[in-house]
């Protein structure tokens, strides 16, 4: 008599779509099944069906690939715990709980997109292709025993004890904030869920169950402030906001501000208190855009130039004032929410590295969102401002230096110019022929050359030209001869257009023949050469430093330099020459960074590695800065051709410089020929 082989006790499981294959006993869980086998399978309830983050579906049919059939008899029937989730929330057709499905036979199981721990983000207006989501957040449910007489001595014991139990996190560290009101949270409910930084540190608790916590990536600039409210468990960018930044009534310049630290007793805490605040009240914000809890808010990163680093931190920023210009400390600092003045005070707090005196953690954020050191292309990344931060290189090595650019390409020191606002000009063309111009403003769609014009700006006061505008106009003043290539305004053709007209000794050209006239003089131009030739000099200056002499892409980016057209960029010579598309807009590149960092901890691990591939090249130091600074003083440049620039536009014809080349920064007797 013959004995039937036992069944097997094992059975296969293959989770798509990672097509990984874990063998486990009949009667696992999924869930189980995917601890087991490292399959990436969320769950923070410790598999109580109650958050529905383990949702799996389970795949029938005849499987060739895998020599396998699966039928409705290789898993669990329907449970209870899935009716009573299903009856608290939705749940996708065809879905079970992972926690709740019982491997039975050999199965097929496909684990979607949203209940993968590390889901990628596909968020393409900010550039977080190819982002896992992992954030350095955790949130983890646990019951935690009631005290009893010789039990834990204490509930900090207790909430770690159960940590280690459910979740195994071992050396667990729970803040003194939270230790605060431990006792109330569970005596409000012996379920507690807890947020777990970097799996050591709990840094807030909730009584219940809690399924969605949120963090904020902030880039802390000297104008504008701009935060992004991210889900940290979705990866989706909830709310965006942007406020002014509150310090520009204490100088508009970085230099300014910390000359205020100087010359001020108490300046320097004035300075920090003003950003705090408008930090903490942009996060209340940005909560409240969301329609989330401000207590949900645990994590939050800010990049910034290196003065609004040390100002927010509460570091003394007057050594950035002066050479050998020392940062209080590059590296990235983590603090809580009480050391920065947040309420409530539960975000752990991370502002990232920065790189050298000049170049903080907002170039850094830049890298990483841009990220030049992952590829063999050489690409020029310039964030432009009023001092512009400027890196160059590849996975081979990256060089960084800063210019000071000033306000002017912003529009600062330009007598008509104006910040981005409704009403500023901010395109401009003029007619190659009748030397007329037209114009769009902010706020309008039509031109002005448009029917529509008069009826789209009535509400509208067109105040000046912002720093887009002034770019394009200079721009454009060149290529219709109104400017020569030393950056003359050319007085011979006031007889040809009204629009050309004199000033002194000098002459104007009238953009906008309104109730004030808005113009753009000599002194303008001469203000524009001086921050293009600064830019353009520290770009040059990386190039020789480098040996990087070719340039695959240019990547603009800032609040500004995402604005400006990169064919009038060439033609002011702002950038090299190069070909048709090889320079694009970047967008906030260093608030994409910061979000980056946010959402993953691989990617604040790279973040915090990135100052080490910089060589910092110190512009203020180097004998060639001003030879290169003098070269860069043409349109486009005095001495470097630009032979792709010249099929894209119509390039004027050189003409013979009448008197020495001007606005070399030295001071000269004016030629009475040349009227400057």
């Amino acid at each position: 008599m013959t004995t039937a082989s036992p069944a097997p006790a094992n059975a296969r499981i293959i989770f798509t779509p990672s097509g990984r294959e874990v063998v486990v006993a009949k009667g696992t869980t999924v869930l189980e099944a995917a601890r087991q086998g490292g399959v990436d399978l969320d769950s923070v309830c410790a598999a109580r069906g109650i958050c529905g983050r383990c949702q799996v579906v389970p795949t029938l049919g005849r499987f060739p690939k895998w020599k396998m059939s699966v039928d409705a008899a290789s898993v669990s029937p329907w449970s209870e715990r899935e009716d009573v989730f299903a009856g608290r929330r939705e749940m996708v057709a065809g879905r079970r709980l992972g926690c709740a499905l019982h491997v039975l036979a050999d199965l097929v199981v496909d684990v979607p997109a949203e209940s993968q721990v590390h889901k990628q983000v596909v968020r393409k207006d900010l550039d977080l292709v190819g982002v896992s989501v992992d954030p350095v957040v955790d949130l983890r449910y646990v019951e935690v025993p009631a005290p009893q007489l010789g039990g834990e001595a204490s509930d900090h014991r207790a909430l770690a004890a159960a940590l280690a139990g459910e979740w195994g996190l071992e050396d667990i560290v729970v803040e003194p904030l939270v230790l605060a009101h431990l006792r109330q949270v569970l005596a409000k409910d012996p379920g507690t869920t807890v947020a777990v930084y970097q799996k050591r540190r709990v840094v807030a608790a909730w009584p219940g169950f809690v399924d969605r916590v949120a963090g904020v990536a902030i880039d802390v600039g000297s104008t504008t402030i701009a935060g992004y409210l991210c889900d940290l468990h979705t990866g989706d960018v909830l709310a965006t906001a942007g406020v002014m930044n509150p310090q520009i009534r204490f100088g508009e310049d970085l230099m300014s501000r910390v000359s205020y630290a100087m010359m001020t007793d108490g300046g320097a805490g004035e300075l920090t208190a003003a950003v705090r605040t408008a930090v903490d009240e942009l996060v209340g914000r940005l909560a409240r855009d969301a329609e989330i809890e401000r207590d949900r808010v645990v994590d939050i990163v800010l990049v910034g130039n290196p003065i609004m680093h040390h100002i927010y931190l509460g570091f003394d920023p007057t050594p950035l004032g002066v050479a050998p210009f020392t940062l209080a400390t590059g590296d990235t600092v983590t603090v809580d929410g009480r050391y920065v003045d947040l309420d409530p005070p539960r975000a752990t707090v991370t502002f990232g590295p920065c790189i050298a005196g000049h170049v903080g953690a907002d170039t850094v954020g830049a890298i990483l969102a841009e990220g030049p050191h992952r590829g063999d292309a050489v690409q020029l990344l310039i964030d432009v401002g009023t001092n512009a931060e400027i890196v160059l290189g590849n996975r081979s090595g990256l060089f960084a230096a800063s210019s000071p650019t000033g306000p002017a390409l912003e529009g600062g020191e330009i007598s008509c110019g104006m910040r981005a606002a409704a009403g500023a000009i901010e395109r401009v063309r003029i007619d190659r022929d009748t030397l007329e111009p037209r114009f769009a403003v902010i706020g309008a769609e039509p031109w002005s050359d448009d029917p529509g014009f008069e009826a789209a700006t009535r509400d509208l006061s067109i105040g000046g030209v912002c720093g887009s505008g002034i770019i394009e106009v200079i721009g454009e003043m060149f290529l219709a001869g109104i400017l020569d290539a030393q950056g003359r305004i050319v007085g011979e053709l006031t007889d040809r257009s009204e629009h050309i007209v004199a000033q002194g000794r000098t002459f104007a050209y009238v953009v906008h023949h309104g109730h004030q006239p808005l113009m753009i003089t000599q002194n303008d131009v001469r203000a524009v050469q001086l921050a293009k030739a600064a830019l353009r000099a520290g770009i040059d200056l990386l190039r020789e430093r480098s040996g990087l002499r070719h340039i695959d892409t240019v990547r603009l980016a800032g609040a500004f330099g995402s604005h400006i057209d990169p064919v009038y960029a060439m033609v002011l010579g702002l950038i090299p020459d190069g070909p048709a598309g090889s320079a694009t807009s970047a967008g906030n590149a260093s608030g994409v960074g910061a979000v980056r960092a946010l959402l993953s901890a691989e990617q604040r691990k790279e973040m915090a590695a990135i100052p080490s591939l910089v060589t910092k090249i110190e512009t203020a130091t180097e004998p060639r800065f001003q030879d290169l600074f003098v070269a860069a003083m043409g349109f486009p440049h005095t001495t470097e051709p630009t032979p792709h620039l010249a099929t894209m536009v119509d390039l004027p014809h050189a003409r013979e410089p009448i008197g020495p080349p001007a606005g070399d920064g030295r001071r000269r007797r004016r030629s009475r020929r040349e009227g400057t």
